[in-house]
This record gives structure tokens, C-alpha cells and sequence, in this order.
């Protein structure tokens, strides 16, 4: 009898422990949906990258000091690159898409419920550059940048919900 009212207790406090994980991950969860919206509405998205995924080389993990930042109408891209450039200007300075340019043409879609597309344009002296941006309310991202002279490369990443500049 004895141990029955300690099992009984014991699964009570595992079902009370779990209800409490799952109300803290749902908290967790409309938290960070939230700072994607408010984000994307102030155009404030710092994205943190996982991986590259190259047209010629397959998927590489990267450093984790590679990003895409939006601030206002100024992209400014720290990501790595690997692939072919078709024409490509003598001597470039940059390795990579290493730039801080102007945004042309920034177009938000609401895709599907629980997911943004960001689209705009940057022209650097280097190359002009196509960038989808894919959002989800979780705060992962996926970017496919496709360049006018060098192959399409994507990134997969992760919002960073503390970013307030």
C-alpha cells in the first residue's frame, strides 16, 4: 500500500514537471516569434549562419562568427563563399561576401503561416546580388543569395532575438 502512494506520487510530480517544461517551451516559443515579427517590421534582423550549402561543393558547416545583418535600408553581409565566378573584376579586395551596401528594391512576403520572405537587391563594385531572405516564427532562416557573375550559394541560420541596434 505503502508504495503505490509513492508511485502515484512520483508520476503526479513527473506530470506536474512535464506540464510546466511544456508551458516554458510554448512561452519560449511566442516569445521568440515575437522578436522575429518585431524584427522584420523595424527591419532590425541580425542573423546568425549554421551552414553553407554550395552549388559545387555540397554543405559545409561554418565558423560561428559569419552573419547577415539588416538595419534599416543598409544590408551588411560577413558570409563565406565557395563557388565559381563567371566574370570576375582583376585584384578583388574581398574574399567572400563580405560587404556593407545600400538595399534596392526590399519586398516582404507573408508566405505561409509561420513563415517571412525577405527579397532585396544590393549592387557592390564586385558583383549585384539577389538575396531571399526565408524567416520562421521559430527564428530559423534560410538564405539563398544568387549573384549576377558567380554561382548561387545558401545558408541556413537563426535569428538573433537579443540584436537592438
Amino acid at each position: 500500500m505503502k508504495q503505490k502512494g509513492i508511485f502515484i506520487v512520483m508520476v503526479a510530480m513527473m506530470m506536474i514537471t512535464s506540464c510546466a517544461t511544456q508551458q516554458q517551451k510554448a512561452e519560449r516559443e511566442a516569445e521568440m516569434q515575437k522578436a522575429v515579427t518585431e524584427a522584420i517590421a523595424s527591419k532590425k534582423l541580425h542573423i546568425n549562419i549554421k551552414s553553407m550549402n554550395t552549388l559545387r561543393y555540397g554543405v559545409k558547416t561554418v565558423a560561428p562568427d559569419f552573419f547577415l545583418e539588416l538595419r534599416g535600408d543598409t544590408l551588411q553581409s560577413y558570409l563565406p563563399y565557395m563557388g565559381q565566378a563567371h566574370t570576375a573584376p582583376m585584384m578583388s579586395p574581398s574574399v567572400g561576401l563580405n560587404f556593407e551596401e545600400r538595399v534596392h528594391n526590399y519586398l516582404v512576403s507573408k508566405l505561409k503561416v509561420g513563415r517571412t520572405q525577405i527579397e532585396l537587391d544590393v549592387k557592390t563594385e564586385e558583383d549585384s546580388y539577389h538575396y531571399f531572405i526565408d524567416v520562421y516564427d521559430s527564428g530559423d532562416t534560410y538564405i539563398y543569395v544568387k549573384p549576377l557573375n558567380r554561382d548561387p550559394i545558401s545558408f541556413d541560420g537563426f535569428v538573433d532575438a537579443s540584436f537592438r541596434r
